[in-house]
């Protein structure tokens, strides 16, 4: 069985690369969001809705804009329980030098 902070280390070395990606398409559809936004609004002024309010309220209505959104939440979700666990990750290697420290301290006391 692997030591706790060396299986922690290899956790956040295998994970590493996954929270990139989920931050990097979060960021991506953030941006995508304003893109898309535009677009729409555009498409709205094409239609003859000339009120800049109307032609966002149409673009926020958009059904590919919604779905941009839900995108937006699912990466969200994906990069924060990815954070989280790296987080979780780097306590555990805290606490086993916590543990390792107080051992030592424990042993220095009963020699």
């Amino acid at each position: 069985m692997t030591p706790v902070p060396h299986s922690a280390v290899d956790f956040i070395i295998d994970s590493s690369s996954k929270y990139a990606k989920a931050k990097g398409t979060r960021v991506y559809i953030e941006g995508f969001l304003k893109s898309k936004k535009a677009l729409l609004m555009q498409l709205a002024q094409l239609k003859g809705i000339t009120s800049v309010t109307a032609q966002e309220r149409d673009a926020y209505a958009d059904n590919e804009y919604i779905q941009l959104l839900q995108g937006l939440s699912a990466a969200v979700e994906d990069e924060e329980t990815l954070r989280w666990k790296l987080e979780a990750a780097k306590l555990r290697i805290e606490v086993f030098k916590i543990e390792s420290f107080m051992n030592r301290q424990q042993d220095k006391l009963l020699t």
